[in-house]
């Protein structure tokens, strides 16, 4: 049984690893407070993780980089400094897009490149198109970044409250009761580019049929900067945990928190599995809400956790891991291969709880980056299509999964590219797989779904109803992906840090008053 000294009396315990839980850890720690952070992994990164594939890291998480003044506001605050700790390389290309072997467009980290990009592709009328909506995007972001992205979570009447009277145009400028899908026809009228920047609802995990039109923030944010991580996206997870061990946080990996202690009606610390106890002020869950909801850490804490109907899960995914040889198209580090169809994916994913017949498939190769990048030999690849979150009530078959793979390559043969795989340098992820990785979730990648005018509101806060219990992680405010994951971490945090604060000057109040501490 492992074991630590007694926790002094400012002591919290983080449940998970991920970026929401690192970046809650790193802010408590250099607030001076004593933080251990339990991860029932070997490493950090929750959904940030690598596989081996024949010798090779690969990344099968996230492998996008973005909004990186999120990170580098929390390494400042922790004094120390984001390039120190990692290698960032901008990409001048975000995406290659391709809907055919002859249909192909490059989106560019310089408006004005992209906006000469489409033109070219698809006419002079969708590169004026493409400006409008690039400039909408952008007061959509910056409308929400302090008032919504960066605060504690609200509702539509706080959020208005935030924006304040004066600025009434940039709050109907938002057009949640428009779908993305609707609003980028305000901008574009050949299909291609609809699917293009329709698929940016798909970083949340849901639906540009089914979204709000504020996602086009999303274009924005891309537009901003896109990095690429040296060695991989794992290495900012270990970013992270190494900021933390400076700042005196304690990580227990291979742990699983079997129960959230609950005394005097407050969390007071959690139970492992091998039955050690650890007693804290309070208890950060970077933990899916579902988890919590469904008894993942307790029957004490599931019946006193906010109850409501079940939302609708994001997306899910099968994901193949690769390291293989390509040939033919010209890979860049982000490729995107569309669907004839994209409405009947969506249908397929969100109607019929079914992995599309006609797949849209993303290829992230790891090993490219810079523009000019020759590659020989294999190669790191993770492909990706969406598949609905399933995964704790349907698996895949080997027969279907072969089905599957067969549809997806082939269908990246169609656009030029050939995959020359190898089974034994292949690593598959399902719903099923992602479901025991993330248990309580279907396999649910990014929480619930963003789907209509109020989901945005819906997602957990910083504070539970139960005192002592805070939640970060993707699936809580402001949403997922890994920079507002780290959002949520850090707003966990301020929020422990202010109700601490108010506990402290109560009781200060008390004794100065001279009635004993309750």
């Amino acid at each position: 049984m492992n074991s630590f000294s007694a926790p002094p009396r400012d002591h919290v315990v983080v449940i998970g690893a991920g970026m929401g839980g690192l970046a809650c850890a790193i802010d408590l720690a250099a607030a001076g407070l004593a933080v251990t952070v339990v991860e029932r992994a070997a490493r950090p990164g929750g959904k940030m993780r690598e596989v081996m594939v024949d010798g090779a890291a690969i990344d099968a998480g996230p492998t996008v980089f973005t909004m990186r003044w999120v990170f580098d506001a929390l390494f400042e605050a922790a004094g120390s400094a984001l390039e120190s700790r990692l290698t960032l390389q901008p990409l001048e290309v975000l995406a290659r897009h391709a809907w055919s072997e002859t249909e192909r467009l490059d989106l560019f980290a310089d408006i004005d490149r992209s906006a000469d990009a489409i033109g070219h592709f698809a006419g002079a009328a969708e590169a004026r198109g493409y400006r409008t909506f690039s400039a909408e995007s952008r007061r959509v972001f910056e409308t929400l970044r302090d008032t919504f992205l960066t605060e504690q979570r609200t509702g539509p009447i706080g959020l208005s409250q935030r924006i304040g009277l004066a600025h009434l145009p940039a709050l109907f400028g938002l057009r949640p009761f428009e779908t993305l899908w609707s609003a980028l026809g305000d901008h574009f009228r050949d299909p291609r580019l609809h699917q293009l920047f329709g698929r940016y609802a798909t970083y949340c995990g849901s639906s540009p049929f089914a979204s709000p039109a504020t996602l086009m923030l999303i274009a924005h944010v891309e537009q901003a900067g896109v990095w690429a991580v040296e060695g991989g996206m794992q290495r900012l997870a270990d970013a992270l945990e190494q900021l933390a061990i400076s700042l005196g946080v304690r990580f227990h990996y291979g742990a699983h928190v079997e129960r959230i202690i609950m005394e005097g009606g407050r969390a007071s610390g959690v139970t492992l599995a091998d039955g050690e106890r650890i007693a804290v002020h309070a208890v950060v869950a970077n933990a899916d809400a579902a988890a919590i909801t469904a008894g993942a850490f307790g029957g004490d804490v599931a019946s006193r956790a906010a109850r409501r109907s079940p939302p609708q899960r994001s997306l899910s995914a099968v994901t193949w891991a690769l390291h293989a040889e390509t040939q033919g198209f010209p890979l860049e580090r982000h490729n995107v291969f569309f669907s004839g169809d994209y409405r009947a994916e969506f249908d397929d994913i969100f109607g019929h709880a079914r992995t599309p017949r006609a797949p849209t498939v993303y290829v992230c190769a790891e090993d490219r980056g810079a523009e000019g990048i020759a590659v020989s030999g294999a190669e790191r690849l993770l492909v990706l299509i969406n598949a609905p979150a399933n995964g704790d009530q349907a698996s895949f078959g080997e027969q279907e999964l072969l089905q599957w793979e067969t549809r997806v390559f082939d269908h990246l043969k169609r656009c030029g590219l050939t995959v020359n795989r190898r089974a034994e340098a292949t690593v598959v992820t399902t719903p099923e797989r992602f479901n025991r990785l993330f248990p309580n979730t279907g396999g649910a990648l990014y929480g619930q779904a963003t789907h209509g005018w109020a989901a945005a509101f819906q997602r957990p806060g910083s504070r539970t109803r139960i005192p002592g219990l805070y939640q970060a992680g993707g699936g809580a405010h402001p949403g997922a992906g890994v920079p507002m994951a780290a959002l949520s971490g850090r707003l966990a945090a301020a929020q422990l840090l202010k109700d601490r604060a108010s506990t402290y000057r109560f009781q200060k109040g008390v004794i100065a008053g001279g009635t004993s501490t309750p």
